[in-house]
């Protein structure tokens, strides 16, 4: 069965962007030392992604206004807005726990949980994330928007994996 991954970043203090909403501090210590690239390898076993409005509107004009970043995944974004799908891209107004578990039972690779932060928080509430992929960023941002925000349940996770690389440390857990 496919899992539901959340792959993400966020700073030691647990903030995935600033207060603003920007991520331009996403990089290691050093910015001049190579970055592993653990994307490469995340992103083999995985062929569906799943996002707010929020952070597709930041992938489409910020991040990469000029292309689809993520032209090999077939695209889900939960919003309220009325947009016209497209093959790759799937806008729908269904609560992210319904799309979740819906491609969950399809075929195919592993569901990656791209952002933001309100629709993690609610598939936490609702335990339907498999593998919490969450690389540590060397910095400290004070306030910003919180990867986990006030979730008010109790989640008990087990550690499988672990690397660092430019201050970055790569933690992967599974519900214990």
């Amino acid at each position: 069965m496919r899992k539901i991954v959340l792959f993400i970043a966020m700073s030691l203090d647990g903030y995935i962007a600033d207060r603003n909403g920007n991520v331009d501090w996403l990089n290691g210590q050093d910015e001049k030392e190579e970055t592993m690239d653990v994307y490469s390898n995340f992103i083999k076993d995985v062929d569906t992604v799943v996002m707010g409005w929020n952070t597709y509107h930041q992938v489409v004009t910020e991040l990469s206004p000029t292309e689809w970043v993520y032209d090999e995944l077939t695209s889900y974004v939960i919003t309220h807005r009325k947009l016209p799908s497209t093959n790759k891209i799937i806008f729908t107004e269904k609560a992210p726990w319904d799309v979740v578990n819906e491609l969950k039972q399809k075929q195919g690779k592993n569901i990656w949980i791209c952002g933001g932060a309100n629709m993690i928080q609610q598939l936490v509430e609702k335990d339907l994330i498999d593998e919490y992929y969450i690389s540590v960023i060397p910095t400290i941002l004070g306030s910003g928007i919180s990867l986990f925000g006030n979730t008010s349940k109790e989640m008990k996770l087990k550690l499988v994996h672990t690397q660092t690389y430019n201050g970055i440390t790569d933690l992967v857990y599974i519900r214990r």
